[in-house]
């Protein structure tokens, strides 16, 4: 069995991946930007990047099999060019390594953020969503990776799209944006909260959809990865239960958070500091970000368990 390369390794979603594959038995080819290390797991490690397809090619080559984890995720950087070039130039470029390497079957990994949006009721993968409504540079070059991919599939490309929603638990290394909401709550950082709303899944039943599929998704088709729909106050009063720390019970006005993002942002250009709360997640938080899942549910057989469970993992781990 020629050997799975798993993108993103060293990240949050891709080391569960690359986990939950060796734990089944596969020989995983861990991908990781330079030279980071792969906490935990018996992987073979190469270094590459999304930015150099040479390094691509050589890290595909011998691969049969390809999960491609990896992106810039980032609400805010100095240079959003960037952006585009890892999770937009850098696909194209790994697909297209894949295709000449022969891969037999990959998994690309988007955003729920390239899912839209329904007032008052939830999203599914076939509702309506355009490049317009991508709030910031990070959603929109998800997006025109999402597109890409599409089109490699169009051409014959046996690619499937997963679209993740809000994973937390363990293992949230750098950590990610919604782990960092976490660690603010946990360390009494957070006063106030926004009336907004995301969908809360347990990284392990995220990475185990990845596998799911790979093993009965359809080429071209794209899978949300899902769990539960909360309010923002209901994940905080959650993490108040799991952890005894208060919740907080002021809700901020949006105009206040739009303008101190701003605020934030500014300093940040000038300083070359990320800001606390960068102004694509203000935007981001305007609409509840909620869907189902139940397209992944019927054709992929994908049960997640509940939102607390993926909380108390992403507690216990932060505060080990």
């Amino acid at each position: 069995m020629r050997p799975v390369l798993v993108t993103g390794a060293s990240g949050f979603v891709g080391w569960h991946v690359a986990r939950r594959l060796a734990e089944r038995g596969w020989a995983v080819r861990a991908m990781t930007r330079g030279r980071h290390p792969v906490p935990e797991l018996n992987v073979e490690v190469v270094t590459a990047d999304l930015t150099d397809p040479g390094s691509l090619r050589r890290a595909i080559d011998g691969c049969g099999a390809l999960f491609h984890v990896a992106a810039d995720y980032r609400l805010w950087s100095p240079n959003p060019a960037e952006l585009y070039a890892a999770n937009v130039d850098g696909t194209r470029a790994l697909l297209e390594a894949a295709r000449t390497a022969n891969v037999e079957r990959i998994v690309y990994t988007s955003t729920v953020g390239c899912i839209g949006f329904v007032e008052g009721g939830l999203g599914d993968e076939t509702t309506p969503v355009s490049e317009a409504e991508m709030s910031g540079h990070y959603k929109r070059s998800k997006w025109r990776a999402e597109q890409a991919v599409r089109q490699f599939a169009a051409d014959g490309l046996p690619v499937v799209i997963v679209n993740p929603t809000a994973p937390v638990g363990d293992h949230d290394f750098k950590p990610t944006p919604t782990g960092q909401t976490i660690l603010d709550f946990l360390r009494g950082r957070m006063p106030a909260y926004l009336d907004t709303g995301l969908n809360i899944v347990d990284v392990r039943d995220v990475a185990e959809g990845h596998l799911l599929a790979f093993d009965k998704g359809r080429p071209g088709e794209r899978y949300i990865l899902g769990g539960e729909n909360l309010t923002f106050q209901q994940i905080l009063e959650t993490l108040s239960r799991i952890s005894g720390v208060p919740a907080p019970k002021f809700e901020i006005p949006y105009a206040v958070a739009w303008a101190a993002a701003a605020a934030g942002e500014t300093i940040a250009r000038w300083t070359g500091t990320p800001p606390r709360a960068p102004m694509e997640g203000v935007r981001m938080a305007k609409k509840k970000m909620w869907v189902t899942h139940g397209k992944a549910a019927k054709e992929l057989g994908y049960q997640p368990a509940a939102a607390e469970t993926a909380l108390r993992h992403a507690v216990e781990w932060f505060r080990r």
